[in-house]
């Protein structure tokens, strides 16, 4: 039997990890500039994390919802102090799109609704209701497709108000920072406007932050830039370092009814000692606080270096506009000096390092990413 061929492969198989580093099958060494999309946040294989997954998988890895797991109520409350959020409620799942799908069902039960209001350019996963939602007709198959769902422009705050004004919707969903679409940053305008006409309309307002979220953005959660709540939080990627972890976040106005929403797999005993490991080392390093600082350093790095024609973003998620093919570019800093990044369209290189790297990575990064724009003639 063989794979089913649906992803595009680098010629390149990492079988070591540790802090910002990779190391491929012949010994070669990688800094990663990509962090497995988003998802390594403390580092590969650090010491903590791997420590409390061994030790709890000595003892139980997984038992069903059906019992109590005093690990959830843990994480519950690690969260919500590292967050801000301590009256907000958790719940558990196993990925981002999984949480977006839980959180719109929530909006859904919630107000008796059952329209969306998404975002051109937005991407929520690839489940159903996920890709329902997501501005990407090429992974929309024809059961996906649904009359339920508009779509406004980012930023465009006179369209959200008509829209919301017009009709009646369940929910609003918004990334504060989409990724795939390049690293387009929601204004605090268009936050603070959306929160305040979802308030007015009974609209659940929904952010997505399972890319830009964690600390990422240099907040834990990037719609805190805006000085804004949401109703209901997603969240996946960075909570458990690579562990499949994904949750929402569930405001206190909205009740909880037994049966509503369930997983099998969500919350288990593994996940959750992944999860807070994550917790304990995001706050004990001050990784949200160095994603603020290493991000502007690395802006800093490449402002003005020729053929950069945009930096976008908030901490260690940036989109640089370059005026070559990204894919050229990639591979260049790849292949000649060792540094894994990611993409976002042709011509948008995307950088989502852990958030522990430190000066000497940026540096690194910069330096290579300088000879390689000096090498294309940009």
């Amino acid at each position: 039997m063989n794979l089913f061929d649906v992803y595009s492969l680098l010629d390149m198989e990492p079988v070591k990890a540790q802090g910002a580093y990779l190391w491929d099958k012949n010994g070669v060494e990688y800094l990663d500039f990509y962090g497995g999309h988003a998802v390594i946040s403390i580092g590969h294989t650090h010491p903590h994390y791997v420590g409390k997954i061994s030790e709890q998988l000595s003892k139980i890895g997984f038992y069903s919802n059906a019992v109590v797991n005093s690990l959830q109520v843990e994480l519950a409350e690690k969260l919500g102090e590292l967050s801000g959020y301590a009256d907000y409620e958790l719940f558990l799942c196993n990925s981002g799109a999984e949480a977006n799908e839980n959180a719109l069902k929530l909006a859904s039960f919630t107000t008796g609704r059952e329209r969306v209001l998404a975002m051109h350019g937005a991407f929520h996963g690839r489940t159903s209701l996920a890709v329902a939602i997501s501005d990407n007709p090429a992974i929309q198959a024809p059961v996906n497709k649904t009359d339920k769902v508009s779509y406004i422009d980012l930023n465009d705050v006179e369209a959200l108000q008509r829209e919301l004004a017009g009709q009646q919707y369940a929910a609003v969903i918004i990334e504060p920072i989409q990724g795939v679409n390049g690293i387009r940053v929601a204004s605090d305008e268009f936050l603070q406007a959306a929160r305040e006409v979802c308030d007015k309309t009974g609209t659940m307002l929904i952010c997505d932050e399972v890319q830009a979220g964690y600390g990422r953005s240099g907040r834990f959660f990037s719609h805190q830039w805006s000085g804004v709540k949401a109703d209901i939080i997603s969240m996946a990627k960075g909570i458990a370092n690579g562990f499949p972890v994904g949750a929402i976040m569930v405001s206190p106005k909205i009740p909880a009814k037994k049966g509503m929403l369930g997983t099998t797999f969500g919350g288990s005993h593994l996940a959750c000692a992944a999860a807070i490991a994550v917790a304990d080392v995001v706050k004990a390093e001050g990784l949200v606080e160095n994603a603020r600082v290493m991000g502007e350093k690395i802006v800093e790095g490449i402002k003005g270096v020729s053929g950069v024609e945009d930096i976008r973003g908030r901490g260690l998620m940036i989109g640089i506009d370059l005026s070559v093919p990204q894919a050229d570019f990639r591979k260049v800093l790849r292949e000649k000096y060792h540094i894994m990044t990611g993409l976002s369209g042709k011509y948008t290189l995307r950088l989502l390092p852990p958030l522990m790297i430190t000066d000497k990575e940026v540096e690194r990064f910069v330096e290579a990413f300088r000879a390689t724009a000096a090498e294309m003639g940009m």
